[in-house]
């Protein structure tokens, strides 16, 4: 399979002292799950902005299948999805209306829109709660709506960033089962997470990152 993501010496300056990402490199490959692992802190988030193109880097060459990430931004946003480690959801809206809203902004037709909805719904395991109020969720709940919403313009490429953080074991494995999924569709997934135990689950590579560096990279367990 041929790289998706490249990444060469990426530099991410925060005035000019904070270095949070500090000239790392690396790859990832079309339909794999690819781990970043770090504590609180590391650079994971930053460097996971900037690949969205949410976050201008300082300096360095990042490309996404074959498309430079400031000057094709645009060409980007249309093959990816993002979920944050904040839920972007809107808890005064139902599970079906969260979801119909993202159809919304991307000007997908109402009756696709409602038939995507119903997959989605379907997809995450909250077809059976589609008209509750999202504020009535609980948190592994509302982390799945919000993978959902991140899969509306049905992207190559899936951004996730601690998607598990403060869910309990039964909520972190129904994530992971739908991460799982996805990929077993071709989905291409760049997870970042701070438990080695997800990234031992989940990743076939994973670079570990730490106060802005890649300090090791490989197959999990190698």
């Amino acid at each position: 399979m041929a790289d998706i993501i490249t990444v060469n010496n990426l530099v991410k300056l925060y005035d000019p002292d904070i270095r949070a990402v500090d000239d790392i490199s690396f790859t990832v490959t079309q339909g794999e799950i690819f781990g970043f692992l770090g504590p609180n802190g590391a650079g994971k988030s930053t460097a996971i902005k900037v690949l969205t193109t949410l976050l201008k880097k300082t300096s360095g060459d990042v490309k996404i299948k074959g498309f430079d990430i400031e000057e094709d931004a645009r060409e980007i946003r249309k093959l990816i999805g993002y979920a944050s480690q904040e839920t972007g959801i809107d808890i005064d809206l139902t599970g079906r209306e969260n979801i119909n809203l993202q159809c919304r902004y991307y000007h997908i037709p109402k009756d696709k829109a409602k038939q995507k909805t119903d997959e989605l719904l379907k997809t995450v395991g909250l077809a059976d709660v589609a008209d509750r109020i999202a504020g009535t969720y609980s948190g592994g709940m509302k982390r799945r709506l919000d993978l959902a919403t991140a899969l509306v313009s049905d992207p190559e490429i899936l951004f996730l960033d601690e998607p598990t953080t403060g869910l309990d074991p039964q909520s972190r494995r129904a994530i992971w089962d739908h991460i799982r999924d996805l990929n077993r569709k071709g989905t291409t997934i760049f997870l970042t997470t701070q438990y080695m135990e997800e990234a031992d689950q989940l990743a076939h590579r994973l670079c570990i990152i730490d106060n802005g560096k890649i300090v090791a990279e490989g197959e999990p367990g190698s």
